[in-house]
């Protein structure tokens, strides 16, 4: 979206703000104001089952072989209690805190002690002092961009470690990963418990937060925009970028070297998950400053939700693939081999060029060529808080044509490509793309949802040009 803006005479930012009939407020910017009954059972039901249904999944893989359907049979059955299931659990130990310490100590380390040098000499990369979007108090945050830098110096390091150094075994992070998800749930929960102290009582800025008076939505969803520490730590994009996705691919390596060392290989199917999901993080440390524009950082609250989120559901159920795979290798054809590589490298392609055309579209306010021609779009007005006119344009060309979240699609295709390395013999590694299917959907409703509340009938408009949200001709 291209934008430029008009000020209203002072007597008319005074009064209410309305646009196209819509009554615009904060209301567009992230959670909600109030809590109706549905978004509390949601969220209740999510605080207590979503730490054991990560549980489930690796205990299942630990224990029954991946199977998630032989844990249940032996509870209904009376084979096995609860009990018995938990006390085969390896338990929180010295050297799995130790190890999470120091990772996330390094973390830290990374982010916030070395500028980034990448912009400096990769071609196209944009690092280092980045702004980010207008939050609803009207502060323009900076960032400093160094998610790619923070990557590579880490992966350099366990290379480093594997071949040369031996200081610690590559499949450290799979030997100890029941006892590591201990500390990551601690930390889940620790840094989401004082991300509400703080909004509470030392908020990094008053104007940006969010009270409910439900103290379970704002635990989960955050009351802080923008929680930081000092100048340059900020919460969100610290914990939405590392230490979770920076681990994303060190996981998939320790998954990969388990496999050499119980097998003797590496199979076919365990390289394309580590070069398909390795190519998603990369993109997105690339492209870690446009994720500043995001809905990530525009418009969530930092609370449980990101927070524990973040730490815990996103290493452990993002890379079920990997661990699949090492209690049951799959070596595939070559044909479905090529197949799935195809099916995810088109899945990225679809997924990175949708975005590439509306941030084209946006920098250049449309004066860009999409697909060899000038773009087509809906122009469109909304109001901010203060009474302030801004124009914008809704591209309706290349991929946005198609459909309104083609990025989505995109997204889904590699997801399903991930999926598809693990054969069919178990449900536990489709789990992911079950959770994506419901993750881009549920966006899709929640972003249509704020932009009809901020667009009003110009959105319709656009609806009308471009009618389907994810496939064409289906949905």
């Amino acid at each position: 979206m291209a934008a430029h803006q008009e000020k209203k005479p002072s007597e008319e930012r005074n009064r209410k703000s309305t646009q196209n009939g819509t009554r615009t407020s904060q209301v567009q910017w992230g959670r909600a104001w109030e809590v109706d009954w549905f978004s509390l059972a949601s969220i209740l039901f999510l605080l207590m089952f979503a730490p054991l249904i990560v549980y489930f999944f690796i205990m299942s893989c630990d224990q029954y072989q991946c199977s998630l359907i032989d844990p249940v049979i032996d509870l209904l059955t009376g084979n096995k209690y609860l009990s018995d299931i938990w006390n085969k659990t390896p338990t929180l130990t010295y050297r799995a805190a130790g190890i999470y310490t120091l990772w996330v100590a390094f973390q830290v380390f990374l982010y916030v002690c070395i500028p980034d040098f990448c912009h400096k000499f990769l071609p196209g990369y944009v690092g280092g002092v980045q702004e980010g979007a207008v939050t609803p108090a009207g502060v323009v945050n900076k960032y400093e961009i160094n998610g790619l830098q923070a990557w590579i110096i880490t992966h350099v390091l366990w290379f480093a470690n594997a071949y040369y150094f031996h200081c610690f075994s590559p499949t450290i992070i799979f030997d100890n990963w029941i006892p590591l998800l201990w500390c990551a749930n601690i930390l889940g929960y620790a840094v989401s418990t004082f991300a509400m102290i703080k909004g509470y009582f030392f908020p990094t800025n008053a104007k940006d937060c969010k009270f409910t008076g439900n103290f379970f939505y704002d635990y989960m969803m955050g009351i802080e925009f923008n929680p930081r520490i000092g100048k340059w730590f900020d919460f969100k994009l610290f914990f939405n970028g590392r230490p979770g996705i920076v681990a994303w691919t060190l996981i998939n390596l320790s998954y990969a070297a388990k496999q050499q060392e119980l097998y003797g290989q590496v199979t076919n199917s365990m390289i394309l998950v580590n070069v398909l999901q390795g190519i998603y993080v990369l993109d997105f440390f690339w492209n870690e400053a446009w994720y500043l524009k995001t809905i990530d950082i525009c418009h969530d609250h930092f609370g449980w939700y990101l927070g524990w989120g973040d730490c815990v559901w996103l290493p452990y159920l993002y890379t079920l693939q990997g661990l699949y795979l090492v209690y049951h290798p799959v070596q595939l054809g070559t044909a479905n081999a090529i197949g799935i590589l195809m099916l995810g490298l088109i899945g990225y392609y679809v997924f990175r060029m949708t975005n590439h055309q509306k941030d084209l579209f946006r920098r250049t306010n449309g004066n860009c060529k999409i697909w060899g021609k000038k773009p087509e779009y809906i122009e469109c007005s909304y109001m901010s808080v203060d009474g302030t006119k801004y124009h914008s344009k809704l591209m309706t060309s290349g991929f946005w044509g198609w459909a309104r979240h083609f990025n989505y699609t995109g997204d889904l295709m590699g997801s399903l490509a991930y999926c598809l390395t693990c054969g069919f013999d178990h449900i536990l590694p489709y789990f992911y793309i079950v959770y994506m299917t419901i993750l881009l959907t549920h966006r899709c409703i929640r972003d249509e949802h704020r932009c009809l509340s901020k667009y009003g009938k110009d959105w319709k408009r656009y609806t009308s040009a471009v009618p389907y949200r994810l496939i064409p001709g289906i949905f």
